[in-house]
């Protein structure tokens, strides 16, 4: 087994929690070191800068051919659509989310049910993008995920009862939840959904032992920041220094921007790293200016929410773009010296390469084949627009302003799936999609709780053999180094591992693995329904596993347009597989079932 430590070490938190009195109570030291661990899985993203590499090199690309199913997990029911998720797993025991805010504890070992929690979901729920969550947080004796209306739940662990739940935010507004928490510092920290409702984003913290809340801070500019003692809020700076810099009016009072990927968290700058969404409404000619801070990268001081610096991608944004994508920190050597970098794949379709330390722009190309909106970069990393902005209505008589085909299609270049970054390689492995749309502008006012776009499209795909492509780009030169392309499009995760694999799912219900320097594809298996989930790999009793949840859903088939049909025969599904090599504990576990 290899393991290659990225970072530092760090001493365990003074801070400790009154419920981590268990056996294996999961403290910040774990999590903070979750990327060299071999056999825990503590965190979303393998680990808190969001890699998701795996040191372990058991299964390589001599045996990974073997790769059989050890169980399969149903999440049951008619709650089937979209399974997002990315598991956890400690101490011989799989934590999952599905569906519909569902969560369970699973016998990694057996794939047994543990425990089992259905939220109690109102009728008046608003999700954009289908009713999926993309996994949960351990930290204490406890399992920690967020729901459909906006609210985080703390369940104990071992048990599966409810410590507390708090609102986030009022899902009549438009909020929800689908990301995974995360854990910092020993605060829990969540973004928000809802950018299609007006909604204003924001980044909170919160007591992981009550529930309390410590920070919030608004990711729309002119929205006021507070840290809370004792229960009372305290002003901690308006976002952006002042109201209406860059919206006109009183735009920015609902002006989305919402956090709804979630984020990492870089120990080397003490910062959190969060996306933001589109600004609100999609019309942009409604809205002249940057439209700060949407459509952008954040770090955030996870001691109490400040922003340390901005990053946007897609300045007054016209098309959807949004800017959640994740920032993953890593590492390059360049003329003898280490560069502290980060990088995210924009749905916009530029790659960009950030100093971490300040967010300054060190270098950007295209990842996908063509882009119609912008011609390229500057030397600040600010796009150089072209006439590819779809019309303003007010330009025009009746109710729709001038159509442009524009690519990428809104739901981007790359979406919500995580990419992985590989330290062996130094290769970026990102799952992308190549498709175009037809975009217009609409009149639109705002009224609370109810769609708030101005805007209506079209998505077509680009070619006529494949929308999926998963690429291998090198963040030095832009250069891809190989694409394995797909015909429907790709919609999950991906994770990169020690023994030169690299691990994804499709649509057609296949995961698959490559290898990490040529992309041959080495293995696939096809487990039933669309594989939307994100994979992970851990080790038990000497032997390495990986795990994905399988389930068609997501937003391709609910907005997809002409890329529906494609996928229009999927078959839905709710499975949870694990895998490993086979031999003696296999054939135990097997037989005993």
């Amino acid at each position: 087994m290899k393991l290659n430590p990225v970072g530092r070490q760090f001493a365990l938190s003074a801070l400790a929690l009154a419920v981590s009195s268990g056996a294996y109570a999961v403290t910040d030291e774990d999590i903070m070191n979750d990327h060299e661990t071999a056999d825990t899985v503590v965190s979303y993203g393998m680990g808190l800068q969001g890699q998701r590499y795996s040191a372990i090199d058991i299964l390589n690309t001599d045996n990974v051919q073997s790769l059989q199913p050890l169980w399969a997990f149903s999440f049951g029911g008619e709650k089937m659509r979209g399974q997002e998720s990315q598991p956890l797993v400690e101490d011989g025991v799989m934590y999952v989310t599905a569906s519909y805010s569902r969560a369970y504890a699973i016998d990694a070992r057996t794939g047994e049910e543990i425990w089992q929690y259905d939220a109690r979901l109102p009728d008046g729920i608003m999700p954009c993008c289908d009713v999926i969550n993309r996994g949960g947080a351990l930290y204490g004796d406890l399992f920690f995920f967020a729901t459909l209306d906006a609210k985080l739940v703390a369940l104990n662990k071992e048990t599966g009862k409810v410590v507390w739940i708090k609102p986030v935010a009022d899902y009549q507004e438009g909020y929800s939840i689908t990301a995974a928490p995360m854990i910092v510092k020993g605060k829990l920290i969540t973004g928000v959904s809802g950018g299609e409702f007006g909604i204003v984003g924001k980044v909170e913290a919160y007591d992981p032992a009550t529930g309390d809340k410590l920070w919030t801070r608004p990711t729309v500019e002119g929205h006021m920041g507070y840290v809370y003692q004792d229960g009372e809020a305290i002003e901690n700076g308006i976002s952006g220094g002042e109201a209406g810099k860059t919206w006109p009016g009183d735009m920015w009072k609902t002006g989305g921007a919402a956090t709804w990927l979630g984020g990492t968290y870089d120990p080397d700058t003490d910062s959190l790293f969060f996306g933001t969404g589109n600004p609100a409404p999609w019309n942009s000619h409604l809205r002249p200016g940057d439209n700060l801070f949407s459509s952008s990268r954040v770090a955030l001081d996870p001691d109490d929410g400040s922003i340390k610096w901005h990053f946007q991608t897609t300045p007054n944004d016209g098309w959807d773009y949004d800017g959640v994508n994740e920032l993953i920190s890593f590492d390059y050597e360049e003329n003898g010296t280490t560069v502290k970098a980060a990088a995210t794949a924009d749905r916009n379709g530029f790659f960009y390469v950030l100093d971490r330390s300040d967010g300054s722009f060190i270098r950007g190309f295209p990842f996908v084949d063509e882009i119609t909106w912008a011609e390229g970069l500057d030397e600040n990393g600010r796009p150089i627009f072209t006439e590819g902005r779809p019309g303003n209505p007010a330009d025009v008589e009746g109710e729709k302003g001038e159509s442009v085909l524009a690519r990428p299609a809104f739901l981007g270049g790359k979406n919500w799936m995580p990419m992985a970054y590989s330290q062996d390689t130094g290769l970026f492995y990102v799952p992308s999609n190549e498709w175009a749309m037809d975009i217009w502008n609409e009149p639109v006012s705002y009224k609370k709780g109810a769609a708030y776009l101005g805007a209506g499209f079209t998505i077509k795909p680009a070619n006529e053999d494949y929308i999926g492509v998963l690429r291998a780009m090198d963040p030095k030169t832009g250069e891809e180094v190989w694409r394995h392309e797909n015909r429907a499009p790709l919609w999950g995760g991906v994770m990169a591992t020690a023994g030169n694999l690299v691990f994804t799912g499709t649509p057609e219900g296949y995961l698959k693995a490559f290898d990490a320097r040529t992309g041959e594809e080495l293995y696939r298996f096809n487990t039933g329904s669309g594989v939307v989930g994100t994979p992970i790999t851990w080790t038990m009793d000497g032997e390495q596993y990986v795990s994905v949840a399988s389930g068609w859903g997501g937003a391709v088939p609910l907005w997809g347009g002409e890329v529906a049909k494609v996928v229009k025969d999927f078959n839905q599904g709710g499975m949870l597989w694990t895998f490993k090599l086979p031999g003696e504990h296999a054939g135990q576990d097997l037989a005993d079932r």
